[in-house]
């Protein structure tokens, strides 16, 4: 469940002496996302102007070993070009510091906001900057495995035992049954390369129909390019619950990527059982939180039917439908 560490405006202050940041004007904690706990600040600007910064201290959920690997990756992505936000590094060259007993760092704010109900040419526009992504990232020496593979999702289901079927009667036979089949199934020899793996809509930063900013890489790894592609579909184009699909969202997310990178043969004939993976890794991780978040807590619990939903559609609709674009 998230944790969030709160820190006085004077040690922020103090913080932001370290870098050529200006002084603290103001810090609004941001209630977006889980994993960590961030705050907008205001400052004078080192030319007295105004900037804005965001500060982000790391909660349990994010390793501080892989933090280096997140640094290195953005420098990567945006030396070509890529819209991310890039860590800040203080007037020594240091890029990690401390702040609140948490390990902390500047970072690039970036202007836009996330929608909630993407249309499709911000659908189209989200596949073509995840094209864009993968094409940045080509070159990139790092790799961190990916802890939410396939064994990771036997793991969670594990986790979650007898406690799936307090969601909904049957669901935990339905994920064995899934992961059996994925076991199958899961495509061997597809492109490897480092991925974003959480590309929703509030990762996703717009004005209008367009792109300015991909945000929150502490998911990435190193892992079948392809299956990025099957997250960032699954997120986009249904609706919240899982209960529609909108098959002009889909149509123009494809037709963004495959213009800006493009499929394989082979990553086309993978889609549809990577698509069946991506909404398990969500409907798995959403079931593990619910069981173990508790029901008079502070965050809202994301519902796993959601995803249920979705896999029931990828594992029910012929590949022909599901990749026109």
């Amino acid at each position: 469940m998230a944790v969030y560490t709160h820190v006085p405006a004077e040690e922020i202050d103090a913080f932001l002496a370290r870098y050529d940041a200006g002084r603290l004007v103001s810090a609004k904690g941001i209630a977006e996302g889980v994993e960590n706990s961030n705050y907008l600040l205001e400052t004078t600007g080192a030319d007295g102007k105004g900037h804005r910064y965001i500060l982000t201290l790391y909660e349990k959920r994010v390793d501080e070993a892989d933090l280096p690997f997140f640094m290195d990756l953005l420098d990567h992505l945006g030396a070509r070009g890529c819209l991310v936000p890039r860590f800040i590094a203080d007037r020594e060259g240091k890029r990690l510091q401390q702040l609140g007993g948490r390990p902390a760092c500047l970072i690039e704010f970036l202007t836009g906001i996330s929608v909630t109900e993407p249309t499709a040419a911000q659908s189209q526009a989200a596949g073509a900057a995840l094209g864009q992504l993968h094409r940045a990232a080509e070159g990139f020496a790092g790799e961190r495995r990916n802890a939410l593979d396939i064994a990771g999702w036997h793991d969670l289901a594990a986790k979650c035992g007898d406690h799936f079927d307090d969601i909904a009667p049957g669901l935990g036979q339905r994920v064995a049954d899934e992961l059996a089949y994925l076991d199958a199934h899961w495509p061997a020899g597809l492109p490897r390369a480092v991925i974003h793996a959480d590309l929703f809509p509030d990762n996703v930063l717009m004005l209008g129909d367009e792109v300015t900013g991909l945000i929150d890489f502490y998911f990435s790894c190193t892992d079948i390019r392809a299956y990025d592609l099957a997250v960032t579909h699954s997120a986009w184009v249904f609706s919240n619950d899982g209960a529609h699909f909108f098959a002009d969202r889909s149509t123009a997310l494809l037709a963004g990527y495959q213009a800006a990178h493009g499929l394989s043969d082979a990553e086309q004939t993978a889609f549809p059982i990577l698509c069946r993976g991506a909404a398990l890794r969500f409907l798995l991780t959403r079931a593990y939180d619910w069981i173990n978040t508790p029901a008079d807590a502070l965050v809202t619990r994301k519902d796993p039917l959601a995803y249920l939903r979705r896999l029931d559609f990828y594992a029910q609709t012929a590949p022909a439908e599901l990749l026109r674009a």
